[in-house]
């Protein structure tokens, strides 16, 4: 058996990737869990940097069972997402980033909230596409006009999966929050530099 295994979708999982990132998880983490704090710090995300608050929202999509905390089960459970989900799975976990509040829908502020992250951390990367020459709010816009079907100001999860499963433009806003293994694998080579 090789170090690498082939996936669905023909993304690869390292193996050695996952006994590093479990060896760091016990190393840094004894108790068995990880705080938000923790978090951030074992992808070497400054708490006040431009990565914190989308950092903090991943941290709330892992946490499956709303106790605060990640295990490595949770933690594992998400990558294997990420890595093996469909689109439509991968959705399912980007619209729980972006309902900060957990009520079953997204309203402007959150849209806006994460939207202002996913710009904090373009612009942190130098990531520069045509579309950051749009302005946060015009951004939000877009999108409420573009997704939300009934038009009641917020966006439900079935509003936003059919809206970004129909509309490569707002899905290619969404990327960021598309593929948090790749943001996590990033920060994590990076916090291994320091």
């Amino acid at each position: 058996m090789g170090q690498a295994q082939q996936t669905e979708n023909s993304e690869e999982i390292d193996v050695k990737v996952l006994q590093d990132m479990y060896r760091k998880f016990v190393l840094e983490c004894p108790s068995g869990v990880l705080y938000l704090h923790e978090f951030k710090r074992f992808f070497g995300v400054d708490p006040t940097g431009e990565a914190s608050e989308y950092a903090e929202n991943m941290f709330r999509a892992f946490d499956k069972n709303g106790d605060n905390t990640i295990d490595f089960l949770e933690f594992v459970a998400a990558l294997n997402l990420v890595f093996r989900g469909d689109l439509e799975h991968k959705l399912r976990w980007s619209f729980k980033v972006y309902d900060k509040d957990s009520n079953g829908y997204i309203d402007r502020d959150e849209l806006r909230s994460i939207i202002d992250s996913i710009y904090q951390v373009k612009r942190g990367s130098k990531t520069n596409t045509e579309d950051s020459k749009l302005t946060v709010d015009e951004v939000v816009n877009r999108i409420l006009a573009a997704v939300d079907s009934d038009g009641d100001g917020t966006i439900t999860m079935d509003e936003f999966i059919k809206g970004a499963q129909e509309d490569p433009w707002v899905l290619n806003m969404l990327k960021l929050d598309m593929n948090p293994a790749q943001w996590v694998m990033e920060h994590r080579r990076k916090s291994a530099h320091f």
